[in-house]
Order: C-alpha cells, then sequence, then structure tokens
C-alpha cells in the first residue's frame, strides 16, 4: 500500500486536494496552535483534578507507578498516530486514518466510537466545573448547597455550569477557527503557568520524601494487583486526546511536520508535568491516612497549603483548564463530524458538511455537538453518580476506536506499508514500526479489557442493578448497534441517490477518495 505525499514546495491547499478535497477551511493554526489544542484536550490541570482521588482511594501512594505505565503505553499510540498524521493530514482524523488502513466499514465505525467519546468526554470535562468554581467562591453553587459533586445538589449544580460552558464553547466554535486558536492559546498559557506554580508549591512545601510512592498503605482490601488495576484508571482517563492536532489537520499551516511534532510534543508535556503533579501531592499532603487526600484530591492539598488569595488564583487556573479542555474536545469533534459529513457518511450529511464563508467553520457540527453534551447531561440531572459513569464509559470508547486505527496499521505494515515516500523529513518510525505498532495494540487491547470490567467499586459505588455494573460493555454493544443501522441508513441512502443519478454506476465498485 504505497502512499504518494506531495512535493514540498506545493502549497497546503494543493496537498488537501490531492486526497480529493476542497480547501474550505481556513488554514490559520501555527505550531502552538496546534500544540495547544492536543495539551487543551488532555488537560492535566483539569483531568488530575477530577480523578487525583480516584486513583488514590484504590492504589494509596504506590498508584503513582500507573502514570509513567500509562504514558508509555500512550506514547507507543502517539508514535503510530504521528507517523499517520504526516501521511494524511486530513480533519477528522481518526475516521481518516482508519478509513485509508482497513476500508469504510472500519474507518466508519473508528469515527462514530469517537464521536460518541468526545461528546461524552466533553459533558464529562464540563462537569468539572463543580469541583472548582464553588471553590473559589461559593456563589457558584446555584442549587443546593451542597457542593460535593457526590451529593444530588452538587450534581445537579454540576449539569448547570457545564451546561452554560457548553453554550459558550459551541458559541466560540462557531465564530471561527482563529478565534478558537486565540482563547485556547492563552488557556493553554494559563494551564502550563498553573501546573508549574502547582508543582513548586507542592515541593516546596513537602510534608514528606518522594518515598511515598512505594506507600501501599490507604490501598483498596484484597491483592494489591486488583488494586493497582483500578487505580490505573486514573491515568487512563487524563491521558486521551493526544491526537487532536490530527483534527485540525485542514486549519493547520504545514500539517504533514507540524501535527505529528504536536501530538508527540502534546503527550509528553502533559506526561512529564503530570508526574510531577502526582508526586507532589503525594509528598505535600498534610496526611496520607484521614481519608481526605481521597476525598478531595488536589483541590484538597491546594487549599490545605494555600488557604489565600494565591490557592484562589490557583484554583481558577484550573477553571480556565477545564473551559479550554471542553472548547478542545468541541472543536475536535466538530471537524470529525464534518469530515464524516463531507464524505457522505452521516444523516443529514449536506447541511453537516456546509462551511460557514466568512467564519471558515463548520457550524452545525459545533451546534449538533454542544446540544448532544448539554442533553447528556440533563438526562443525568439529580444523580449522584453521574460523573463516574460517564468517566468510565467514554473512556473505553476512545480506546476502541483507537485499537480501529492502530490494528489496521499493523495489518497494513506486515503487507507492507507505507511504501515509498517521496518527500523527505516528515515523521516516520522506520524499521521500528511494526514493534512500536504491535507495542500499541496489544496495549490497547489490555487497556480497553481493564476499563470494561465490570467492577462494583466504578460502575456501582453507590448500588445499583447489573445493567449499570455492566455498562460500560452494555454501552459499547448498543453504539455498535445504532452505528450499524445508521451505517446502514446512510449507505443505502447514498446507493440510492447513485442509482437514480445514473443506474449504470450502480454497479461499479466504489473507490474511496485517494
Amino acid at each position: 500500500m504505497a502512499t504518494t505525499l506531495a512535493p514540498s514546495s506545493d502549497s497546503d491547499s494543493a496537498d488537501l486536494a490531492g486526497f480529493g478535497y476542497e480547501p474550505v477551511l481556513h488554514r490559520k493554526l501555527g505550531r502552538y496552535a496546534s500544540f495547544a489544542a492536543g495539551f487543551s484536550f488532555v488537560s492535566i490541570l483539569t483531568t488530575i483534578f477530577q480523578f487525583f482521588g480516584l486513583g488514590y482511594s484504590f492504589g494509596g501512594g504506590a498508584f503513582f507507578w500507573t502514570w509513567p505505565l500509562v504514558f508509555a503505553g500512550q506514547f507507543l499510540v502517539a508514535l503510530n498516530f504521528a507517523e499517520l498524521a504526516a501521511h494524511y493530514p486530513i480533519s477528522g482524523s481518526i475516521y481518516q486514518w482508519s478509513r485509508r488502513l482497513a476500508g469504510d466499514l472500519v474507518g466508519w465505525f473508528a469515527g462514530w466510537s469517537m464521536i460518541i467519546a468526545q461528546i461524552v468526554t466533553a459533558a464529562a470535562a464540563a462537569i468539572a466545573l463543580q469541583v472548582v468554581l464553588p471553590s473559589v467562591w461559593i456563589g457558584f453553587q446555584l442549587i443546593g448547597d451542597d457542593p460535593a459533586l457526590t451529593s444530588t445538589s452538587g450534581a445537579a449544580n454540576a449539569v448547570l455550569l457545564g451546561s452554560v460552558l457548553m453554550v459558550l464553547t459551541t458559541l466560540i466554535n462557531v465564530i471561527g477557527v482563529d478565534v478558537m486558536a486565540r482563547i485556547n492559546a492563552i488557556g493553554v498559557t494559563i494551564e502550563i503557568i498553573g501546573v508549574a506554580a502547582v508543582i513548586g508549591l507542592f515541593f516546596v512545601d513537602a510534608e514528606r520524601g518522594p518515598g511515598v510512592v512505594l506507600n501501599t498503605e490507604g490501598a483498596a482490601p484484597g491483592g494489591y494487583m486488583a488494586a493497582f488495576l483500578v487505580s490505573g484508571l486514573m491515568a487512563a482517563y487524563v491521558m486521551l486526546g493526544f491526537s487532536s492536532a490530527g483534527e485540525l489537520a485542514e486549519e493547520t499551516k504545514n500539517p504533514r511536520k507540524v501535527a505529528p511534532r504536536t501530538i508527540l510534543s502534546a503527550l509528553a508535556v502533559s506526561g512529564l508535568g503530570g508526574g510531577l503533579m502526582l508526586l507532589g501531592a503525594l509528598m505535600a499532603a498534610p496526611s496520607l491516612t484521614d481519608g481526605e487526600l481521597a476525598a478531595g484530591g488536589l483541590a484538597y492539598v491546594i487549599t490545605a497549603k494555600l488557604a489565600s488569595p494565591a490557592g484562589t488564583v490557583l484554583l481558577c487556573a484550573v477553571a480556565v483548564a477545564v473551559f479550554v479542555c471542553t472548547l478542545a474536545i468541541q472543536t475536535a469533534g466538530s471537524r470529525l463530524m464534518f469530515s464524516m459529513a463531507r464524505d457522505g457518511k452521516l444523516p443529514f450529511a449536506q447541511a453537516l458538511s456546509k462551511v460557514h464563508p466568512r467564519f471558515g467553520t463548520p457550524i452545525l457540527p459545533a451546534v449538533v455537538f454542544g446540544a448532544a453534551g448539554i442533553a447528556l447531561l440533563l438526562i443525568n440531572l439529580g444523580n449522584a453518580a453521574i460523573f463516574a459513569t460517564l468517566a468510565s464509559v467514554c473512556i473505553v470508547m476512545f480506546y476502541i476506536a483507537y485499537l480501529l486505527v492502530t490494528a489496521p496499521m499493523l495489518r497494513q505494515r506486515l503487507r507492507g506499508w507505507p511504501g515509498e515516500v517521496t518527500e523527505e523529513g516528515l515523521f516516520s518510525l522506520g524499521r521500528f514500526g511494526i514493534a512500536v505498532n504491535i507495542g500499541a495494540v496489544v496495549w490497547g487491547i489490555a487497556m480497553a479489557i481493564n476499563l470494561a470490567w465490570p467492577r462494583p467499586e466504578i460502575y456501582t459505588p453507590q448500588g445499583g442493578g447489573w445493567w449499570l455494573l455492566w455498562s460500560a460493555p452494555l454501552f459499547v454493544m448498543l453504539s455498535a448497534a445504532v452505528g450499524f443501522a445508521v451505517y446502514r441508513f446512510v449507505s443505502r441512502k447514498a446507493t440510492v441517490a447513485i442509482e437514480a443519478t445514473d443506474p449504470a454506476e450502480a454497479s461499479e465498485p466504489a473507490v474511496q477518495p485517494a
């Protein structure tokens, strides 16, 4: 399977035209904006604030080691994605890569899984405002008086704040990619400064040494390996979305060279910063045994160390991180939806594939994405267990979507992919490609199983029926069934359209774009 690359002297638009697509999105993103898209999607300030308590409550201080382990596995995936970004600089990267490696059906399901995962992830990220804003000012607790996310009033207030946030991110996505990029870049800069400040605070005011990472005290009862696997879900929840630079390839300058680098750098910086935050929090926590660290996570450590305006400023940085995280997820999701619609692979494809001539954005996908996220929040209004359930289910869909890229890629590598490359300087794994690819596939399968495993402590911590315990595999099967019905509907509609235009064409085999 040979890959033909446009000469380096060609413009980015001509390069895109070589894949059969007209350049309609505005190409305004530079290297930092591309990096910011991936970094803000991962958003270690947002996700570690959300999930630190989960990891610590199951694994104790030694849960720290799940972080470098998950980082190593995800970096194998990122290396493969970086190589694909160099070959296929097209919006809707997960769908486009999978389709070109394995055909329309597999590619469609990769895109479908990713859309669902991104919508649910955006909703789950938006909920994180509840973890931060009431701590900054109690006036943000508009419903009830208990801000805890696990309480009924806290969960309801989280839905309200999250819905408002998704309205704002939708408006920004409609206005234009340049506005989105500026806001995102500013937000990411604030987040990076906030991460550095949090790390500095923790290490300067440490209560104990780095040996805390060998401490299993406080781990869930039973064998430690089981506790370690559960605590590893925290890192698995965090290190996702680094492929966003690929989703925005058609809006990035020189994407063949920029996107691979920013995919890897977004994950690498997140991995380093997140690891230092975890270590620092464990060293600085006032106590490891009073239950507060598991219940309050990083917010507890920060407020304990900085019960002052400086601590409030850091919490505001976390709120900014939540905002840009939700914005980045919605941006990537709307581009994926646009890319699939442009190929006629979604219902209402013609409307979803339209780009506003002035703003240069696919407006309807952004609106649909935002409305779906808000609807998901409202359906779960009043459910105190919404947060953990949303997070667990959507992350499984992410890993499945990634597998629908890495597994076909391995199959093609064994057949000789990528073939001859005519442009020098593009990212390539070279002779290490097969080994790295095998590692990524094995890792993806192992993590998908670990994430979907029906653990009561994850899926029914407050009790519930069997259907809730098995919600992850049931959700995957339901998504696949609905997706197959949608795929058949869209394919049948496309066939009818071809027959109406020229009946002779209906008997010809479908030809994929280059």
